[in-house]
């Protein structure tokens, strides 16, 4: 599966990991599935990790279209962050931070999942699996 999602209830952490060739149809389904679990779980931080991705073919145009999808989840409190290691990956998505007229303050672009865990102040993660469907 090119994707997987993890949840960490003690601390309120939807991980979403992505992994081989992305493209951007792929893309668009893991956003709706990433959706559902989010509504399921209630997190309080949300963090998508594209560290396993080996290609990355998602045009600008998907970045474009899916930063303009309302969020999910509309709590002032829910913090979002993405770990984007490659440069192309970061640049993408922080066009996708900036894009959605101001819609998306919330999303913190970083490049480790070190700055991930620091940002949201969490030791102890306890993630366990979540079946994709």
């Amino acid at each position: 599966m090119p994707y997987s999602f993890e949840f960490d209830a003690v601390n309120g952490i939807l991980l979403c990991r992505l992994q081989g060739k992305v493209t951007s149809q792929l893309f668009r389904d893991f956003f709706k599935v990433g959706a559902e679990y989010a509504v399921r779980t209630q997190p309080s931080a949300g963090v998508v990790d594209f560290s396993g991705i080996t290609v990355f073919g998602v045009s600008t145009e998907t970045i474009h279209e899916l930063a303009k999808w309302p969020p999910v989840l509309r709590s002032p409190d829910l913090r979002r962050i993405v770990i984007a290691p490659s440069p192309e990956i970061y640049g993408l998505m922080r066009m996708f931070e900036i894009e959605g007229e101001g819609r998306r303050p919330d999303i913190h672009v970083v490049r480790t999942e070190q700055e991930a865990w620091a940002i949201l102040a969490v030791m102890n993660l306890q993630f366990k699996p979540l079946d994709v469907e």
